[in-house]
């Protein structure tokens, strides 16, 4: 039997904190097998977070002596079973080069993901989604259809439990009700040429403008549309000999990969949320 947990843990900082978690997983025979922590002096704030392996206590009993520890310290904390795989439900378009990344990357055994559904407002996946044996979605967006889909998307997400919600180029924007509801736990993906380039043909806008960086920034969702905490971002360069092709395979190798490394830090409960931004334990 795996025994193997991950506690993720934030709270006002004071002296004796990592010395008072490690004598309480020691207490209980936890072993330490990684740990990391990190002090914000801009908010006063302490983070951490411990992988360890407990055999002599039930995973309920752990919570419950948590809870008591964690009490006087004002912790807000996690507790996660590391043989447990996220379960994950993944949102796309009609750009595949994510999706497409993230299924070979979790079949390979790259990612720690359960990925129980692919939803989209088109029907071109729904091949590859049958090809990786994950069930298709199709839920059309309209202006008119809006709130009926998203609560069509919220009851698949739900059901099938899912602990991470990615927007892998998913190109309609979330309602506010829907943000809230999966606040802390989906991942969007777009190029860094916001907020200069908006709308449609963002590439063709960067090439007329001769940009020499292509990016990209994947971040929680919120309702503030692109502005959520950021987890990763990564730029590729480009010249002047560079044309509109190739800024756009570019772009699309770029978010796949930041997209990628996001996934795996949430699934790996290294991203911590501080405010407006992240801590990420890597």
């Amino acid at each position: 039997m795996n025994h193997a947990y991950v506690l993720t843990l934030s709270c006002p900082d004071r002296p004796g904190i990592v010395h008072a978690v490690s004598g309480f997983l020691l207490e209980r025979g936890g072993n330490i097998e990684e740990a990391a922590q990190y002090n914000d002096h801009g908010t006063g704030l302490f983070f951490m977070r411990v992988q360890f392996a407990c055999g002599q206590l039930t995973r309920d009993d752990l919570d419950t002596q948590l809870k008591l520890f964690a009490e006087p310290f004002r912790m807000v904390w996690q507790l996660h079973a590391t043989a447990q795989p996220m379960r994950t439900v993944i949102l796309v378009s009609k750009e595949g080069h994510c999706l497409n990344d993230l299924l070979f990357r979790w079949k390979s055994g790259l990612l720690p993901l359960d990925i129980r559904a692919i939803i989209s407002n088109h029907r071109d996946f729904y091949q590859l989604a049958a090809s990786y044996n994950v069930p298709f979605h199709q839920i059309p967006v309209t202006a008119a259809t809006k709130a009926h889909g998203e609560a069509r998307q919220l009851e698949i997400i739900e059901a099938e439990g899912a602990e991470l919600v990615v927007l892998a180029r998913y190109m309609q924007i979330l309602s506010d009700d829907l943000c809230r509801k999966l606040a802390g736990r989906a991942i969007n993906i777009h190029h860094s040429f916001l907020p200069s380039f908006k709308g449609a043909r963002p590439y063709h806008q960067a090439h007329d403008r001769g940009v020499k960086l292509v990016g990209a920034t994947a971040h929680y969702v919120t309702a503030e549309l692109d502005e959520g905490p950021i987890i990763e971002q990564d730029v590729a360069r480009a010249d002047h000999g560079k044309t509109v092709e190739d800024l756009t395979a570019m772009g699309r190798d770029t978010e796949s990969q930041v997209l990628a490394r996001a996934v795996k830090w949430h699934s790996e409960h290294r991203v911590l949320l501080n405010g407006h931004k992240t801590v990420i334990f890597k």
